[in-house]
């Protein structure tokens, strides 16, 4: 029983954090087509904005669900707005320039904080029991958190005129500008909050795996899987990739070790894109959104 609790409550953790970091890029890449190389510097200042402000005596909670998302939406829509903006429906540019962008973060943020040490923050919450099971409160959390951000974002895309006009901006530009809605502000509110739910990842991610300036690059390929084989449709792509993807790495880290859990990912996507190069929504759920 044990086991099976404990088997379980991984399986059900790896599949929320590989959700959690890839829906901010399901937003920017999913939805406006960017590809968004800078994806794991934007989770990197999230985190570096929780150590930053815990280290100044902020609230921890307040830094991770308020400072973080506000800090790198904000950078967001400064990208948005100097960098991206230029370049929406040219995808090879989109990607060299968000990878030059990746590397001037790493590079500000190694020359302020330094390179070879790993910066941590203990997580709020203590150790739970399940029987005679002990889990992490924390991750408890985060398997919580991670549910009622993509209610919260589903409900803003779907529910509200924001999302709709959002969607409608992304899908036919020419026709929401003849409507008169201003598509250089939807793209703008658009890539913000795509940033901020990058940050807000980020931030509470930050007490579990600690900052370093690269460690974007222990993020980026993993959503990039993950949304790619999710398909088009944002968030049930997203939830189907991260809960195919997250499972076989899960399984596999529990039975052999993280190293070849992520192998494990890795072969299976590979796989999956062979088998269905839409994605999975590009097969199945088609009028997902």
């Amino acid at each position: 029983m044990d086991l099976f609790v404990a088997v379980t409550f991984q399986l059900v953790y790896g599949i929320a954090n590989l959700a959690l970091i890839s829906l901010g890029l399901a937003i920017i890449f999913g939805m406006m087509r960017v590809i968004n190389l800078a994806h794991g510097e934007f989770l990197m200042l999230g985190g570096y904005t929780v150590v930053v402000a815990t280290n100044a005596g902020v609230n921890i909670w307040f830094a991770m669900l308020v400072l973080a998302p506000l800090v790198v939406g904000i950078t967001g829509v400064i990208v948005e707005r100097v960098i991206i903006r230029w370049l929406y429906g040219r995808m090879v540019d989109t990607l060299l320039a968000t990878w030059g962008l990746s590397l001037l973060l790493i590079g500000l943020v190694t020359s302020i904080f330094g390179a070879s040490t790993a910066t941590t923050i203990s997580p709020p919450l203590g150790i739970i029991r399940i029987g005679d099971y002990s889990a992490s409160g924390y991750e408890l959390f985060l398997i919580a958190v991670t549910l009622v951000l993509f209610l919260a974002v589903f409900a803003t895309l779907k529910l509200t005129k924001l999302g709709l006009v959002a969607r409608g901006t992304m899908q036919n530009p020419e026709m929401s500008s003849a409507l008169g809605v201003s598509t250089t502000k939807i793209y703008m509110i658009t890539f913000g909050l795509g940033a901020a739910v990058t940050g807000l990842a980020g931030g509470l991610l930050a007490p579990v795996t600690g900052v370093l300036p690269t460690i974007g690059a222990t993020y980026i390929a993993k959503a990039f899987i993950t949304v790619i084989s999710g398909g088009s449709a944002i968030l049930a792509g997203t939830a189907a990739g991260s809960i195919l993807l997250g499972g076989i790495n899960g399984v596999f880290a529990f039975l052999t070790g993280p190293t070849l859990g992520e192998v494990a990912l890795l072969v299976a996507a590979i796989v999956l894109l062979r088998l269905m190069p839409r994605g999975i929504t590009g097969r199945f759920f088609r009028k997902s959104l």
